[in-house]
């Protein structure tokens, strides 16, 4: 059974949240789907490098050295360390990178150039960081292409409910002609918070304490988050060529109390609404923006941190999926799928 081998790049919450996954489930990954795997390298910005191509790395002792607080670089880990993120993806041996590093919807770096220089060395990459396939997905997407290689992006929308492997092995054959959806967990938790009669400063004081929203909250609350997850579902579910700077994008910031108070007096509720659309012209728009439900919309429901997708189709009614949007077991789980699904295509092929 050939050992698969593994590069992670960026090991904060998400690519914890894989690497545990990875340790808890390394038995039944093998027994169940014939993957057994090595990590070879890890390289993060503030936990430090470390590679250690022979032997392979000490998984559960890297996840104990972060959980204490400790670099990965400090000596209890065997390997060699200092490794830049680039240097180590570049001399790694390692078959797959794993890309879990922050997410910059300006240029999409650093991730940007970790894929592409993972791709261009030979690399499969299954990544979580949004910017890069909300910027450039495309160009990614055909360099993959024409290097051989598989680029995955399941946590990038909904965390590790499932989207895109949704697509492609569960509505195969049917197209999709529009998509609409509860994008943000953060901005859905304010709006039911403040359904429930709390004030939007007060609940996004709230979401802060609870590690829902950043202490700039902006990237939620002004929408740039679930933009950028709408750019990359038009453009990997419709075949679109959406800008990520042309999504329309209006974020819950305007919304009051009152507003809440007369939308549930006429039995609407306001939620964040995500869509993507195919004009008659073929071009497909997309847009966010705080939207009126009826009670008798599925997704005037969906509440909480909760995200919700719909996918309309040529072959039959809407199918919707609603599941955790954000975290890091969820996005680590997605992760792994990811993982999981260029192994099996790479034993496909050799058989």
């Amino acid at each position: 059974m050939k050992e698969v081998r593994i590069t992670f790049v960026g090991f904060g919450t998400v690519g914890q949240g894989c690497a545990k996954h990875l340790v808890r489930s390394k038995r039944y990954l093998k027994k169940e789907f014939g993957f057994n795997y090595k990590v070879v390298a890890i390289s993060d910005i503030v936990k430090g490098s470390v590679r250690n191509e022979k032997q392979g790395l000490d998984l559960p002792k890297a996840l104990d050295l972060c959980a204490r607080g400790k670099k990965l670089d400090d000596g209890e880990l065997k390997g060699e360390i200092g490794l830049s993120p680039i240097d180590t993806i570049k001399t790694s041996k390692a078959d797959m990178v794993v890309e879990a590093t922050w997410t910059n919807l300006k240029d999409g770096e650093p991730g940007l150039t970790h894929i592409v220089t993972a791709l261009k060395s030979g690399k499969d990459v299954a990544t979580s960081n949004k910017g890069p396939i909300a910027l450039a997905y495309k160009k990614l997407v055909n360099l993959a292409k024409s290097k051989g290689r598989q680029l995955r992006f399941e946590s990038t929308v909904m965390s590790g409910t499932p989207v895109f492997s949704l697509r492609e092995f569960c509505l195969r054959g049917a197209q999709i002609i529009g998509i609409r959806g509860i994008l943000n967990g953060t901005t859905n938790y304010i709006l039911t918070e403040m359904a429930a009669g709390k004030s939007y400063t007060e609940t996004l004081k709230k979401t802060q304490e609870l590690g829902y929203a950043e202490a700039e909250p902006s990237g939620d609350v002004e929408a740039f988050d679930p933009a950028a997850k709408i750019t990359i579902l038009a453009n990997a579910l419709m075949d679109a060529e959406v800008d990520f700077a042309d999504v329309e994008r209006e974020g819950i910031t305007r919304i009051s109390s009152d507003d809440i108070t007369k939308a549930a007096q006429n039995s609407k509720r306001i939620k964040l609404i995500a869509t993507a659309t195919r004009g008659e012209d073929g071009c497909v728009k997309a847009s966010v923006k705080p939207t009126l439900l009826p009670d008798s919309d599925m997704l005037a429901h969906v509440n909480g941190v909760m995200n919700a997708l719909q996918i309309m189709m040529n072959v039959q009614p809407d199918v919707t999926v609603i599941g955790p949007g954000a975290g890091g077991d969820s996005a680590g789980y997605g992760l792994m799928s990811d993982i999981l699904a260029i192994h099996n295509l790479k034993v496909k092929r050799r058989r």
